[in-house]
């Protein structure tokens, strides 16, 4: 990849992994990833030979190759990291893992059609949430929220645990895994820096100081061209969208607003500007269509 002693790092736009996949899901970056299951899982697994990394292949409705799956002491677990909320998870979890389990059971050369019971790893799907959008330490969604018809009976169900990974959040976690504070330390850089600078700048100065800061072991350091690009990737993704938000063509924003007129709220115009100026753009898309949270933020802000 060639560099220009102008213009920084260049960018490869063909790099589809996430920064946190290509912390956490690189090869030899598995004592990264047993230290973050440790972590949440209060267990103490020292020997990273024994993940068994697992990858989904050809799955046309992931748009980025952002997930990490794996295998240990019989359970099969999935990370993936998410920028935006996104109440959809549960249900895209539920088609991520009716993949693995049928590349698992293809690998088993299991026969479900047998009289004997068919044993399968336990599932455990894990998001960690880094947008903008005010959200608690740890919170669980339901596939049971999406359906047409309210069932509280629990005969089907399949959850999401979200865990808040941004900065500051959940420091027991942060405390365990070294790594995951490190990661969440970076972002709030980047964030920081494009306050005041361009996103390249403020992606190339963060990593800079990640390089000073000795983070990850050196792994900045030596993966600096791809954890700029990856970066620049996604936080130009970011800025993309709070564009279209400031230019009110995001749909969530628009439907709010109209039903807002109709309604009579002219103050719902006022308050999605407001967070716009802030950066709050997920919080800005949920008050457009959730009128409690709406209310909570005229309150917030004063807004009468």
């Amino acid at each position: 990849m060639d560099m220009n002693a102008n213009d920084g790092i260049a960018a490869n736009r063909e790099y589809k992994d996430r920064l946190f996949t290509f912390i956490f899901g690189k090869e030899e970056n598995r004592p990264y990833l047993l230290q973050l299951y440790n972590a949440l899982n209060g267990t103490s697994y020292t020997d990273p030979s024994e993940l068994e990394i697992t990858t989904l292949q050809d799955v046309i409705y992931i748009r980025q190759k952002n997930d990490i799956s794996f295998l240990l002491d019989s359970e099969l677990s999935l990370y993936e990291q998410q920028s935006s909320y996104n109440p959809n998870m549960p249900l895209r979890g539920l088609m991520y893992f009716s993949a693995l389990y049928r590349q698992f059971l293809s690998r088993q050369g299991t026969d479900l059609y047998s009289s004997s019971l068919v044993k399968i790893p336990s599932p455990r799907y894990v998001v960690f949430y880094n947008g903008l959008r005010e959200l608690p330490d740890v919170s669980k969604l339901r596939l049971s929220d999406a359906f047409e018809i309210p069932d509280v009976s629990g005969e089907f169900e399949w959850t999401a645990t979200v865990y808040n990974v941004n900065a500051g959040r959940n420091p027991a976690i942060m405390e365990s895994c070294a790594a995951l504070a490190q990661y969440a330390d970076f972002i709030q850089w980047v964030r920081e820096n494009s306050e005041t600078m361009p996103v390249k700048d403020a992606v190339d100065a963060a990593v800079r100081q990640a390089i000073a800061q000795n983070y990850l072991n050196g792994f900045f350091k030596k993966h600096r061209e791809e954890v700029v690009d990856v970066s620049l990737t996604e936080f130009n993704e970011e800025e993309f969208v709070r564009n279209r938000l400031k230019e009110g063509e995001a749909i969530g924003v628009a439907k709010g607003v109209a039903k807002g007129v109709v309604q009579g709220e002219a103050r719902l115009g006022k308050l999605i500007s407001l967070l716009l100026k802030q950066g709050l753009i997920d919080l800005a898309q949920l008050v457009a269509v959730d009128v409690q949270e709406r209310e909570k933020q005229y309150q917030r802000f004063g807004i009468n």
